[in-house]
């Protein structure tokens, strides 16, 4: 079965290059981002993991924890880590889960259910393990992306989405095309206008169903 947004995320208990976690426990009260790849020591994944790792305190001041997944296994994340941290020039502190059984992808319908790795495989075998889940405080999909092999993530977008998603959970707002942290946000339309008033004092009615307001603060 498909993994939807808002559903709750399967409570797995996962081995990592950090040791063995349950999901809901390593995501407790915070946001978090799951963020798979194909391969260890592959071109792509390292400079996408090595932007996740220039991050960190992106990361800290949303409140969110990261951790990387792929089917290799947890000494292979260890070694490879250096290569991150070389290509960053920053530490990857971030724990990277070892699904070697496929747990996890097949959990979080990154592949069919009855999907193997053969032996010696590439990372062709596994190029649809290649997603970016956030999930809230509550344990529920917020937002997923899938990439292709040959398109490194932009984690700027990355941040965008995060910093939206916060904002609406905070204020019960949505966001428009193209926002940013300050611009205005969109009244949902089933707020009155008088709650709207009550609730973001002036707004702007560009059309019946579309207001827009500032947020104070």
């Amino acid at each position: 079965m498909s993994l939807r947004i808002n559903d709750t995320i399967p409570n797995l208990t996962v081995e990592t290059d950090q040791g063995t976690l349950k999901l809901h426990d390593w995501v407790g009260d915070h946001w978090a981002i799951l963020f798979s790849h194909p391969k260890d020591f592959t071109p792509v994944c390292t400079t996408e993991f090595s932007a996740v790792a220039t991050l960190s305190d992106e990361w800290a001041a949303r409140d969110t924890k990261v951790m990387g997944i792929s089917i290799d296994s947890a000494a292979q994340h260890t070694k490879w880590k250096a290569d991150i941290e070389k290509v960053a020039g920053t530490k990857a502190g971030f724990p990277i889960i070892a699904d070697e059984g496929l747990e996890v992808a097949k959990a979080f319908d990154m592949l069919p259910a009855e999907a193997y790795m053969p032996d010696g495989r590439t990372p062709n075998d596994s190029a649809t393990v290649r997603a970016i889940f956030i999930v809230g405080p509550d344990k529920k999909l917020k937002l997923s992306m899938t990439y292709p092999m040959n398109v490194g993530r932009n984690f700027a977008e990355v941040l965008r989405a995060l910093d939206g998603l916060q904002t609406a959970a905070k204020h019960t707002v949505a966001t428009p095309a193209n926002w940013a942290v300050g611009d205005d946000v969109i009244i949902p339309a089933t707020v009155s206008d008088a709650d709207a008033t009550a609730k973001f004092g002036t707004f702007e009615t560009v059309l019946p169903y579309l207001r827009k307001t500032s947020l104070k603060g």
